[in-house]
């Protein structure tokens, strides 16, 4: 997926999770955080950003903010968006016979449902942008929904679907995501749980650059 335009600004602030002040050439703008995760160890004063104006009538601010560059000097994507947009392209490709997304199933809305001849699939896809020594981890803040999705999953697998839990990597250099037992411990729990009853999990490594995130393998 790509975005129309990009901008690189200067971050500042973070006054709550839903705006940040950045630099633009000498400029203090308000942006948007696309991304209600902490990302304490992302946004620092002084990192370079990257924005994307999508040009919605009546909004509050210009700007999206959709990527950092980390001090390591690796690019993530934070866009919360990104990961159900770039998987909706990948799955195309890999020889479903029906993509359909946001799939109401039990008491939850899963993010994917497809068909393969008479075999069928449901994915619930989450965004990894925590890293920690070349290991991704999730959730960034405690997730009650997240643990939903796999209690869903879990029902799904034992009747008969393929249940999949798909981790969209956020960022180069990363090819595992675990479980941030720290933040949220009844998350790794459930996962642990899922993986014994048969749930598949995914890692998608992604190729991140300012203005697109690629499904790379």
């Amino acid at each position: 997926m790509t975005y129309d335009n990009i901008t690189r600004a200067v971050f500042l602030e973070r006054p709550n999770r839903f705006v940040a002040v950045v630099d633009i050439e000498g400029h203090k703008e308000t942006v948007h955080v696309k991304n209600t995760g902490r990302c304490k160890e992302l946004l620092v004063p002084g990192c370079e950003v990257w924005l994307t104006a999508p040009g919605t009538p009546d909004r509050k601010t210009r700007y999206d903010l959709v990527a950092v560059r980390k001090n390591t000097g690796v690019i993530f994507n934070i866009d919360s968006q990104a990961p159900n947009k770039v998987v909706k392209e990948w799955l195309v490709g890999q020889g479903y016979d029906l993509v359909r997304p946001e799939y109401t199933y039990g008491d939850s809305r899963i993010d994917f449902y497809m068909e393969r001849g008479t075999d069928k699939y449901l994915m619930e896809v989450k965004g990894c942008t925590l890293e920690r020594e070349g290991v991704g981890y999730f959730p960034d803040a405690p997730t009650e929904r997240g643990v939903k999705h796999i209690r869903e999953l879990i029902k799904a697998h034992e009747k008969g679907y393929h249940a999949i839990l798909c981790f969209v990597i956020q960022m180069d250099g990363v090819s595992e995501v675990r479980a941030n037992v720290e933040t949220h411990p009844e998350f790794g729990v459930a996962l642990e749980e899922a993986k014994k009853v048969g749930v598949e999990v995914w890692f998608l490594k992604c190729q991140v650059e300012p203005d697109r995130l690629t499904v790379a393998e």
